[in-house]
C-alpha cells in the first residue's frame, strides 16, 4: 500500500526555478526600462545559481547549454554539505 501512495505523489508536477541572480531598483528605473536596457544584478558571474522547487532553495548550480537550450549542472545539494 505504502509503494502504491509514493507512485501516485511522484507523478505530481512541481515548478523547478533557476535564479540567475536579482537586484533591487527604485520604480523611477522600472518605469524607464526599455528594449535594450541592462539590468547589473548582485551575483557574480562565476557564482552558482540557485534551484528552487516551489520557492525552496534546494540545490546550486552551474548555467550550461544544451543543445539551443540553457539548463543546469548541479554542484551542491542544499543541506547536503556534498557537492
Amino acid at each position: 500500500m505504502e509503494e502504491k501512495t509514493l507512485d501516485i505523489v511522484l507523478d505530481v508536477k512541481v515548478k523547478v526555478t533557476v535564479q540567475l541572480g536579482s537586484c533591487q531598483l527604485p520604480m523611477r528605473d522600472v518605469l524607464e526600462l526599455s528594449p535594450g536596457s541592462v539590468i547589473q544584478l548582485s551575483q557574480q558571474a562565476n557564482d552558482p545559481v540557485g534551484l528552487y522547487v516551489n520557492d525552496k532553495l534546494v540545490a546550486y548550480g552551474e548555467v550550461v547549454v544544451v543543445e539551443d537550450h540553457f539548463g543546469i549542472k548541479i554542484t551542491e545539494l542544499v543541506g547536503s554539505g556534498q557537492p
